[in-house]
């Protein structure tokens, strides 16, 4: 299997796979989607910019972000004073906002444990609401968080978290793992022409071991 050089960059003439097979930085990222012209770029996630600049290559298309998020302006909801009645329409994630949604949320359930992943899951489901034109307040913000801290379980694997996914997997994965043989193993992914996940690594370079 050939490497990846060192210098190899994102470029418009690369196909969508190998922009899979590849590791990206966000910087990277973010400074060609500007390259490419997606609106924008400088606020979006790095998830969201590998989708659409995946569907560039596949169509030669720059395609508008779709979170209608970016286009709010104006006041926003922590400066209007939280309430549960309170519509979401200009949300951030500050300080004030995560305590009053937890503080709330305590009052729904009083031994509620914040489980890993929820706060993420909850801003995804929150955007969502807003991209389909789905009216929320806060007190649906709260309900909704309430519901994921109290999900059985892991979440399942956020696709965009190749690292921390790999990561996850491989000191489950391997006998006598150590973060430090996980980091070397990550190494040894970025570099190969194979998709950013420990099952491919396992089959690559599982009998040698990290």
């Amino acid at each position: 299997m050939t490497k990846l050089a060192k210098s190899m960059t994102l470029a418009k003439s690369m196909t969508v796979k190998q922009f899979d097979n590849g590791y990206w930085y966000a910087v990277e990222i973010k400074a060609f989607a500007d390259e490419i012209g997606i609106p924008a770029a400088s606020r979006l996630r790095k998830d969201e910019l590998e989708e659409l600049i995946k569907h560039f290559l596949r169509t030669g298309l720059v395609k508008n972000p779709t979170r209608k998020t970016l286009s709010r302006s104006g006041v926003r909801d922590v400066e209007r004073g939280l309430s549960l009645k309170l519509p979401v329409v200009s949300y951030t994630n500050d300080k004030e906002t995560k305590d009053f949604i937890e503080k709330e949320a305590l009052k729904i359930a009083p031994n509620l444990k914040r489980k890993s992943g929820a706060r993420y899951r909850l801003n995804r489901w929150r955007e969502q609401q807003i991209d389909n034109g789905i009216k929320i307040t806060y007190r649906d913000l709260v309900r909704q968080y309430v519901r994921l801290n109290q999900v059985q379980g892991k979440f399942p694997q956020a696709p965009s978290g190749r690292y921390i996914n790999f990561l996850s997997d491989f000191l489950a994965g391997e006998k006598h793992a150590t973060r430090e043989s996980a980091l070397k193993a990550w190494q040894q992914l970025k570099q190969a022409e194979i998709p950013k996940t420990y099952r491919e690594w396992k089959k690559k370079f599982g009998k040698s071991g990290a």
